[in-house]
C-alpha cells in the first residue's frame, strides 16, 4: 500500500492515530492560511485533525440531512507519481464552494514527508481560515 493509499485509509476510518504510522517525523505542513512552514510530525497531526474536524469525519460522498456540521468533502482528481501525488478535492460548506488540492511527498519507507494545502476561491480561503482557527484554538 503506497502512501496515497494509507492516506485514504486515514479519512475513510477517521482514525487519526494512524496518522502516527503515516507521518514521517520531520514532515513538513504548509497550510493556506499561515505563511510559514508548519515543521514536525505532532504540528501537522494537529493541523491534520483539526481539519478532519472542519470538514466532518472522514471522507463522505453526501451531505447527512440529520448532521448539518458534515461537508460533502471528496477527492475528485488524483495525480500519483513515484514518492508524490496531487489530490484535487471538493466539498461545500455553509453555501461556499470549496476547491483545493493537497500536495503530498513521501520517503522510501512510504512516510509522508511534506502535505502542502491549496485552497481557492479566495471566500473559501476566508471562511476555511476562521473555521480552523477555531478548531485549532479548542484542540490546545
Amino acid at each position: 500500500m503506497n502512501a496515497v493509499e494509507k492516506w485514504y485509509e486515514v479519512m475513510k476510518s477517521n482514525d487519526m492515530d494512524e496518522l502516527d504510522k503515516l507521518l514521517a517525523e520531520d514532515v513538513v505542513f504548509y497550510s493556506p492560511v499561515v505563511f510559514t512552514p508548519q515543521k514536525g510530525k505532532d504540528i501537522t497531526k494537529m493541523y491534520l485533525m483539526a481539519a478532519g474536524g472542519v470538514f466532518g469525519e472522514g471522507v463522505k460522498e453526501e451531505v447527512s440531512d440529520n448532521n448539518k456540521n458534515q461537508s460533502n468533502f471528496k477527492y475528485i482528481k488524483e495525480i500519483i507519481g513515484e514518492k508524490s501525488a496531487l489530490l484535487e478535492f471538493e466539498s461545500e460548506m455553509d453555501g461556499i464552494y470549496i476547491n483545493g488540492v493537497d500536495l503530498i511527498s513521501w520517503n522510501e519507507e512510504g512516510k509522508i514527508t511534506e502535505f502542502k494545502v491549496i485552497v481557492r476561491p479566495l471566500q473559501a480561503v476566508n471562511m476555511l481560515h476562521q473555521k480552523m482557527q477555531t478548531m485549532l484554538e479548542s484542540m490546545k
